[in-house]
């Protein structure tokens, strides 16, 4: 192997060449290239993945794969009033991903989770945390806005669930903040108060979670911000400790 990497590419150019020059001698004028492998499809939102007799009939998505599928989503009725699909923004390699509730008026406007000041007083909290939005990405449990800002419907959550679990999977997060009732229950099929949710890890497809107040909640109620900061406090400390070098 040559040290110097110029002379290392002036080497191989040199062999293909010869390489070359000995089928030409040969009167080879053309190679056959084997015909590649189509490219899978992407699963469908209901199945995970397929394979049968080691033959897999389906890949996992892609953020791309799953944005294009939703802008012509027509699962639940939700489809019919929105003005925009709310996927998802941020580090499609983050390491925390935060999901909030159903997007409201200024989110079904722009197409963008956590706008307005509600979106303002996450970005000062994420700066707290000595965070930014390009670091972490940022989803709903909910992909459309409910009329009126109205709570989702069980049927509603269930038909947007599929494509949060292909986002996840997609994305491979370490950790997970339910922000808000809706995100936190309808991830952990859990009706219990948020109140009792909050601060307390639980786990999402085996990613660890932990639930606590929207910030929008944390607009009406600016005494819950103490409890808030104790909750991501818990997960600043669980980041910190996954960076730490093993023994």
């Amino acid at each position: 192997m040559a040290d110097n990497p110029i002379q290392e590419l002036h080497d191989v150019a040199r062999q293909v060449r010869c390489l070359l020059a000995d089928l030409d001698t040969l009167g080879v004028d053309e190679l056959a290239v084997p015909d590649l492998p189509p490219q899978l499809p992407p699963c469908p939102p209901d199945v995970k993945g397929v394979d049968m007799g080691g033959d897999a009939l389906c890949r996992q998505a892609t953020l791309g794969d799953i944005r294009a599928e939703l802008e012509e989503c027509r699962r639940c009725p939700l489809c019919k009033g929105r003005k925009n699909v709310v996927f998802g923004a941020g580090n499609p390699r983050a390491r925390l991903v935060l999901v909030g509730e159903p997007p409201g008026r200024e989110e079904d406007e722009t197409g963008g989770p956590f706008a307005g000041e509600a979106g303002r007083l996450l970005d000062r909290m994420l700066f707290a945390m000595g965070m930014e939005r390009s670091e972490v990405y940022l989803c709903n449990a909910v992909k459309c806005r409910p009329s009126g800002d109205r709570e989702p419907k069980a049927d509603e959550i269930a038909a947007c669930e599929p494509y949060l679990q292909r986002q996840l999977a997609a994305i491979g997060p370490r950790l997970i903040i339910a922000f808000g009732a809706v995100a936190a229950q309808s991830l952990l099929r859990d009706r219990s108060p948020l109140e009792q949710l909050r601060g307390q890890w639980r786990e999402y497809g085996g990613i660890p979670l932990m639930p606590t107040y929207h910030p929008a909640y944390l607009l009406r109620t600016p005494t819950a911000k103490r409890e808030v900061w104790e909750d991501l406090k818990q997960v600043m400390a669980r980041l910190r400790k996954e960076r730490e070098p093993g023994p």
